[in-house]
This record gives structure tokens, sequence and C-alpha cells, in this order.
């Protein structure tokens, strides 16, 4: 494939670390068309299915109803301010969206430089 950075390193932590990522809730990501699934990141549904747990668990934790399709949307690090030192490979939201009423819960291994949409400023 040239030039693409394998899936295999895009997670390259626990599902335990999703506890460590910060919470946010936004209304409305739409264009989910270059969503991941993470049972395609991570290799296999088994080895997705801990991480998506977790995931879930957390988004309940932020009012999440429950509904939705958890997914990974990738943020190329050309999108941050040069300052965060964000890697090359870039940044990998967990992101759910809630079917009822179309808001969208993310978890992200940085805090991301939109802070007005933290899910603490959402609710």
């Amino acid at each position: 494939m040239g030039y693409t950075i394998p899936l295999e390193k895009i997670i390259d932590y626990s599902p335990e670390k999703l506890r460590e990522f910060h919470s946010y809730g936004y209304e409305y990501i739409d264009n989910r068309q270059f969503a991941l699934k993470p049972e395609v990141v991570l290799g296999t549904l088994e080895r997705a299915l801990p991480y998506v747990e977790e995931a879930k668990r957390l988004f309940l934790e932020m009012e999440w109803q429950g509904d939705g399709d958890v997914e990974l949307l990738w943020i190329p690090p050309f999108a941050f301010p040069f300052s965060l030192k964000v890697s090359p490979v870039g940044i990998v939201i967990w992101h759910v969206k809630q079917s009822e009423d179309g808001i969208s819960y993310l978890l992200s291994p940085i805090e991301l430089p939109f802070e007005e949409f933290s899910y603490a400023n959402a609710a």
C-alpha cells in the first residue's frame, strides 16, 4: 500500500487506557463516510470487543442512551496546532452517534483544541 500507516499501529494501547481519554459531546457529526469499524482496525471482532465494551461503558457515563454503533474517526496531525506535537500517525477518536437525537459522543487520547465542545460543557 506504500506510505500508509499500518492499521495495527493506529491503536497501540489497552482497552483500559480509554478510561484516561478526554470525553466530548457534539451536535452533530453527520458525515461519517470516513469512520472506521473497530474490528477492521484491530484485526478481528474478538480483539475489538474489549475496546468497544469499554468505550460503551464510558459513553453511557456521558448519558449516551445506548443506541448507535461505536466507530473510529481518524484526525490527521495537520488538523492540530503544531504546538500540540501530535504524532505523525494522527489521532483516533472513539465515536458513537446516538440514533435517537444525533448527538455524538467522543473519546480522545489527547485534549482536543475545541474545549467548548467538551462533554462537561455540552451537558
